[in-house]
């Protein structure tokens, strides 16, 4: 009798995916594989419910035919606390949601679709996947043009500290040898990306202590945390003398001992931004996004995010961490938040607003800076650091990715990337997220499914009828040189991917070329696209980045910029 192996992982590789091999017994025993699965479902829900408690209740009716055009912001609705059923009664498509960050949003996109929620995470025949958290076997067992699956398998080379500082450093370091042109689109790091040192490399280590001898502040960041964690300012010689010598003494135990132990964590330092640009004499950043779409080939979107703000006034001296970094995990640990929590997040047409009264003249910025130049500028730099990355990401169809990026505006408008993040914060805390959040996470499964669809049946990609909101950044040749043509199971694709308010599962069997056909007839975003912003501030076009095509809303290639485009930004 053969006996049948499974193995469970522990420890972490340079994946950053567990890995220790344990064998267990693979138990066929029906009972305890139901019993498991039970428990893996009541995990699940729990964690769903938690996520959906803090959501607004909107009647279903609240969804009517209006709302679900382009322009409209899709009410966020809270799930159901019917109890649910061990087995899903149907055919599906299935879908499983690993955590709870945007479980209550995903969950509610799928099942106004008809689809089928599962909670044992070791079943392989979902639809979509949607997971907080990286599992190498979640990847090993996927089925490249059969399923979708959030987060790309390698994405920590552009979301954590030292992967996108890697990415970026190489980019440089290429770009100098056949030397830089007046004429060049991209950026040198110095004109968007903090000084930065990697800790965990002795030469950048030592390079840093000697330059930090001058009196300047800097900021040190664990290179895979989120929320805040794990940071602190370095504000003086003293902070940065007793900061030297904990790691001097970490370095010497380590290498004191025989076997090996678990290294501290890496971490970056990077130089302050002490003169930020204040809003009401509050410390902000802006939180924008990036959708990769699909990976093979290529289709990234940019969507509009919000401004994040600080409870009380920046005062650089501060000791305070809430006065200093402005994400919502931590400006909740500040007294005050409950009081202002409304006041520390923006949209971004308030923002523009208060730029054009407060600093328009001033500083002799040109009309709606916020939504031309600005924006304009997030997108070159979020094009500049996936084009470092784009030869290293994993591609697979069916892969997509959402990523978080922040931005700060210092006091003489120059503009700098801070971070980019994986699984960005999707929570609705407050009115402003409730309007912003909920749109961009439907809109962003909106276009991943219809351009799924699109792939798996060999059509065009463009035009694509569920862009609302997003700007089209990029459009890969389904040829291009060098990709691997994907083995693609063709069917039919079980699922509509607009957002039409139907209660019936029966429009499930359609072809996808029909449901599309059928639902561009009810969707009233024919000809002008309506976006978070006026149409009269909706933007056409995108910066021309060297080897990319960039497209406007209605799938032409952009015209270059004439006026307030790269070279006005390269000013500020």
């Amino acid at each position: 009798m053969t006996r049948e192996i499974t193995f469970r992982w522990a420890g972490h590789d340079r994946l950053g995916f567990e890995m220790a091999f344990v064998p267990t017994k693979r138990k066929k025993n029906t009972k305890s594989m139901m019993q498991g699965g039970n428990q893996q479902q009541a995990r699940s829900l729990s964690a769903d419910r938690a996520s959906s408690s803090t959501f607004e209740v909107e009647p279903d009716e609240a969804r009517s035919k209006e709302n679900t055009t382009c322009g409209e912001a899709c009410p966020e609705e809270k799930q159901s606390e019917e109890k649910i059923p061990e087995t899903p009664q149907g055919p599906g498509p299935y879908f499983y949601i690993g955590g709870s960050n945007g479980a209550g949003l995903v969950s509610i996109y799928c099942q106004r679709r008809g689809w089928q929620r599962i909670y044992d995470n070791r079943r392989e025949d979902y639809a979509l996947k949607w997971c907080e958290t990286k599992c190498r076997e979640t990847y090993y067992h996927f089925k490249e043009g059969e399923q979708l699956l959030y987060q790309i398998p390698n994405n920590r080379i552009l979301t954590t500290k030292i992967g996108l500082l890697s990415c970026l450093r190489e980019q440089e370091r290429v770009m100098n040898k056949i030397s830089w042109s007046s004429n060049s689109k991209l950026l040198k790091m110095e004109e968007f990306f903090p000084e930065s040192f990697r800790l965990d490399i002795k030469d950048e280590r030592n390079a840093f202590f000697e330059l930090c001898k001058e009196e300047q502040i800097w900021i040190c960041k664990p290179t895979c945390s989120n929320q805040g964690r794990g940071i602190f300012l370095l504000k003086n010689q003293a902070a940065v003398n007793t900061f030297q010598a904990k790691l001097h003494s970490a370095e010497e135990d380590q290498l004191s001992k025989k076997m090996s132990c678990k290294a501290p964590q890496a971490r970056i330092v990077q130089r302050y931004i002490h003169h930020p640009l204040l809003l009401e004499g509050k410390k902000f950043d802006v939180r924008s996004y990036l959708l990769i779409a699909c990976t093979a080939p290529y289709v990234l979107f940019f969507a509009q995010g919000y401004v994040r703000l600080t409870c009380t006034n920046y005062d650089a001296a501060s000791d305070d961490l809430t006065a200093h970094l402005t994400n919502q995990y931590m400006q909740k640990k500040n007294p005050l938040y409950s009081q202002l929590k409304e006041e520390t997040v923006w949209r971004m047409e308030h923002f523009n607003s208060y730029v054009n009264e407060k600093f328009r003249k001033v500083n002799g910025l040109p009309k709606d800076w916020v939504l031309t130049v600005f924006t304009k500028r997030m997108q070159q730099i979020m094009m500049q650091c996936f084009l470092a990355a784009k030869l290293k990401l994993e591609r697979k169809l069916g892969y997509f990715d959402l990523i978080g990026c922040d931005f700060l505006i210092d006091e003489n408008f120059k503009v700098w990337l801070l971070e980019m993040n994986a699984n960005p914060a999707l929570h609705t805390n407050c009115k402003v997220l409730r309007h912003v959040i909920p749109t961009m996470v439907y809109e962003s499964l909106d276009l991943v499914l219809e351009i799924f669809n699109k792939c798996l049946k060999g059509q065009s990609v463009l035009p694509l009828e569920t862009l609302c909101h997003f700007v089209l950044l990029y459009k890969e040749d389904a040829a291009a040189p060098g990709q691997k043509s994907s083995k693609l199971r063709t069917r039919p694709c079980m699922g509509r991917y607009l957002r039409p308010n139907t209660d019936s599962p029966s429009h499930f069997g359609r072809s996808p070329a029909k449901a599309l056909e059928n639902s561009s007839e009810k969707l009233s975003c024919s000809g002008k696209k309506v976006g978070f912003l006026p149409n009269k501030l909706c933007q056409r076009t995108v910066l021309p980045i060297p080897h990319v095509q960039l497209f406007n809303h209605e799938g032409k290639l952009s015209e270059p910029l004439q006026k307030g485009g790269l070279s006005q930004v390269r000013k500020t």
